[in-house]
């Protein structure tokens, strides 16, 4: 179980015209996205990339959601205009159909988008002429750990979603000793133990409660115990290439949901983060093992947006059910833009200068491992 992970689709090569000679010419444009505030460059990574000649072209407003003003772009460098004519463009969330369009053939596009479960998106691009390479795509090898945006972005998640546990829980999370008596400390499980669920399991430690962690892959139990958590055995294992969980079979399935529906109704708070890359999230917390948690008890499913790990789950929504509380926030990064692009530029900044020559010119070599698994379309100099 983890963050979902895309390989690069390889979707062959289109035909497009010579590269420009010259500066290359990088446009970050204004996310539109509903809710989405984060920028795919900050000011201080457009300084960056000016030291190695590239030029930088930000939309009036790209970093407003993420409280950036255009003047901080203006004196890192960048110049404020028209981001879509540039030799390549940096996005976060995936092009809607209307941004594709102002793409110009042989533009390079960088940002998540969604090449598994997405796939009419790459379809697009490739009609359109442009070479596109997804950040979810990017392999999780030591090299490429700098790009890696599905952790980066995973770490905001996973701790974003413990301060919306804490807020919503009538329970506190440290054990206060008062002039009342002591109060116990709040007892969270989290299921899935990625990037997104190790965050969780190091920030619920950090406000005092008393965590656990389960995942399907055995491997990660030294980490969960690193933090302070107690590991959640149910002898239940499925290991998966590239270090993720593969999907369990219908026998395995059964078993799991039987035993966790026994260890859920000891927690206080329940924080889901299993993903299956190109599949809809797994089952993990069922209608049964809501109704066996205490009254006052919380769920935060993560992975709404890929259908949600418990059986009650409204993706987008906070519902009360059986007295507990079930939350399914979309995008908790975008919840903390200024910290998460920050982050995720980093991870844009890496990959563009893997693709950039000792010039600044762009020269990506499809022999790279990183640069081969991440386009999910390919343009070839007519």
């Amino acid at each position: 179980m983890s963050e979902e992970s895309a390989p690069g689709t390889g979707e062959g090569t289109v035909e497009a015209a010579q590269q420009p000679t010259g500066a290359t010419v990088v446009g970050v444009p204004r996310e539109s996205g509903a809710g989405e505030r984060r920028v795919a460059l900050v000011p201080k990574i457009v300084e960056k990339l000016r030291t190695r000649g590239v030029e930088v072209v930000v939309e009036a407003g790209a970093g407003a959601g993420a409280l950036i003003p255009d003047a901080q772009y203006v004196e890192a460098g960048a110049t404020i205009g028209d981001p879509w004519a540039a030799d390549v463009v940096v996005k976060v969330a995936p092009p809607s159909a209307a941004e594709v369009a102002k793409l110009r053939s042989g533009a390079t596009l960088i940002g998540f988008l969604a090449p598994l479960s997405a796939p009419e998106t790459v379809a697009a691009l490739k009609a359109a002429g442009v070479q596109a390479f997804a950040m979810e795509s990017i392999p999780r090898i030591s090299r490429a750990q700098s790009m890696d945006a599905l952790s980066s972005q995973a770490g905001v998640a996973g701790y974003k979603a413990v301060l919306l546990a804490a807020d919503r829980s009538t329970r506190f999370f440290p054990m206060l000793t008062t002039a009342a008596g002591t109060v116990k400390p709040a007892t969270a499980l989290v299921l899935g133990v990625g990037v997104a669920g190790l965050q969780a399991l190091a920030t619920a430690k950090r406000l005092g409660a008393r965590t656990t962690g389960y995942d399907v892959r055995p491997e990660v139990a030294d980490q969960v115990r690193s933090l302070g958590a107690q590991w959640l055995d149910l002898g239940i294992e499925a290991v998966g290439e590239g270090g993720y969980a593969r999907e369990l079979t219908a026998d395995e399935r059964a078993e799991q949901q039987k035993r966790l529906e026994e260890a859920i109704s000891g927690f206080d708070v329940v924080i889901t983060t299993a993903n299956v890359p190109g599949r809809k999230a797994p089952t993990l917390v069922t209608a049964k093992a809501v109704e066996g948690m205490r009254a006052g008890s919380i769920v935060v499913d993560m992975a709404g947006e890929s259908g949600g790990n418990c059986e009650l789950t409204e993706p987008g929504q906070i519902v009360v059910r059986h007295d507990v509380t079930i939350a399914s926030p979309l995008n908790l990064p975008a919840d903390m833009p200024e910290h998460a692009s920050e982050l995720y530029s980093r991870n844009v900044s890496a990959l563009l200068e893997l693709m950039l020559d000792k010039e600044g010119a762009l020269a990506p070599d499809f022999d790279d491992e990183v640069l081969a698994k991440a386009c999910v379309t390919r343009v070839v100099e007519a």
